[in-house]
This record gives C-alpha cells, sequence and structure tokens, in this order.
C-alpha cells in the first residue's frame, strides 16, 4: 500500500500557504489521511448521447467545485464509493472539478470525444479527488472543453485545488449549531488573500445540508466574484455539517 497522510494543512503538502490575518483567527485544519491501494482499476468509459454534448457555448470563467466529501458519503452522490468513504481514508474536502462556464444554462459539457485518463495520471489526483471514475468523468465532461490533454487539465486544477485553503466548517459555529453559510464564506475569504466573498459559491443538499463550495476564477485562472452575484445559499442560512468520520469506520 502506498500512504499520503495529508494532516496539519488545509492546502495538500508542498504548498506556500499563507495567512493575512492573526494567528488566533487562522483557518483550522482538517485533518485527512488517504491510502491508495497497490492496483487502480480502470475508469468506467461513459456513452455520451449526442443531447449531452454542449461544445458550442462561449467560456466566460471557471468553478473550482470542492466537495465536503462526509456529505457525500452519508447520502451519496459524485465521487463516493469505497476510496472516498471506507477503510482508512479520511476526508473532508476533496476536489470535484474544474468547470468551464458560459452565461447560464446550457453549460460546456462534453465538448469533444475523452480518451482514458492514463492510469498514472489517476493515480496522481486520487488524494484530491478520491474516486476513478469522478477523474475520467471531470476529463470527459469538463476538460474537454478547455484542454488539450488530461495531463494540462489536471495540472490546471490541482494547482488551483492545493493552493486554495479550506476552513474546516465544523470549527466555525459555537456548540452544536452549524455556522451560517455567510460564516462559511467570510472564512474562505478570509484564509485567501485575493479571493473576495462574492466569489464563493455554497451549494447545499436537503435540509441545508453542506455539500459543495464553489470557487469561481476568471479566465486567467484568477478568483473572482460570481457573474451575476450568484453565490449559491444565502448569507443568513444555517448550515448543517456532516463530520468527518474516524479512520477506519464505514
Amino acid at each position: 500500500m502506498r500512504r499520503w497522510a495529508l494532516i496539519g494543512l488545509l492546502a495538500l503538502t508542498g504548498c506556500d500557504v499563507r495567512v493575512a490575518f492573526p494567528p488566533a483567527a487562522a483557518p483550522v485544519a482538517v485533518a485527512q489521511t488517504c491510502t491508495l491501494p497497490d492496483r487502480i482499476p480502470a475508469p468506467e468509459m461513459e456513452h455520451v448521447r449526442p443531447d449531452e454534448v454542449v461544445a458550442d457555448r462561449p467560456i466566460l470563467f471557471h468553478m473550482l467545485a470542492v466537495t465536503w466529501m462526509p456529505e457525500t458519503c452519508r447520502a451519496g452522490g459524485d465521487g463516493q464509493g469505497d476510496l472516498a468513504c471506507g477503510g482508512e481514508n479520511r476526508f473532508g474536502w476533496t476536489l470535484h472539478g474544474l468547470w468551464p462556464n458560459s452565461d447560464g444554462r446550457p453549460y460546456p459539457r462534453y465538448c469533444r470525444p475523452a480518451e482514458q485518463v492514463r492510469a498514472e495520471t489517476i493515480r496522481s489526483e486520487l488524494c484530491r479527488t478520491p474516486s476513478v471514475d469522478l477523474v475520467q468523468h471531470e476529463w470527459a465532461a469538463h476538460g474537454t472543453c478547455g484542454w488539450d490533454t488530461p495531463e494540462a487539465y489536471f495540472e490546471q486544477s490541482a494547482a488551483l485545488y492545493d493552493a486554495l485553503i479550506r476552513p474546516d466548517p465544523t470549527t466555525l459555529a459555537p456548540g452544536e449549531r452549524g455556522p451560517t453559510a455567510g460564516q462559511l464564506r467570510d472564512a474562505f475569504a478570509r484564509a485567501n488573500p485575493g479571493l473576495p466573498r462574492e466569489g464563493v459559491y455554497i451549494a447545499v443538499s436537503s435540509g441545508n445540508r453542506l455539500r459543495e463550495v464553489r470557487i469561481c476564477h476568471d479566465l486567467q485562472f484568477k478568483a473572482r466574484a460570481c457573474p451575476g452575484g450568484d453565490v449559491g445559499t444565502p448569507d443568513p442560512v444555517v448550515l448543517t455539517v456532516e463530520p468527518v468520520r474516524q479512520a477506519g469506520r464505514a
């Protein structure tokens, strides 16, 4: 088995973590562990219907989608599975993907036929995106709309994800009460100099359960306010945050 321990930082090992506010206000890390099997299975190749192809929409901005994996493991969704939700692994935030966006629906998707992502490339991404099939899907659905190769796409998404300081949402409110969407939005903006709070889109599932944070970027991959002021869940909404499970427990 090969093992990576992602403990003590919100960004992956090797990132230059800079905090622009007093140490007492610094974000709390999500302790994570990631264990990969010796053998990585081949991904499932999608059969894309013609009506799913959206290749003629202009790319106006990008979204970096970051999933709160405990909620995905609880409720199901993209990226669930034994690697993400079972065994020795323990995940908080994970990388869903980097999405080219247009001025509303339909969004660019499946812009050209996608080749199978190389096993070495998939392995390099699995401690960020702990699902072989999701890695393949993100290249097919989104990477093909702006990058020449899977390696170029994942290099760009990894660079943005690794540089993003990701506050632990379970520490942002006292007692058993969850944080508001505004508190989480503020925490991301404070922890990441140059990220406007209007660039933090918060997505929830039923019951206002924290599902995902999406960071808006311009075409040069610089953080920006989300177009049209659309930041998802409004500031006053109190979020329910699924705790990070203990390693080794299903």
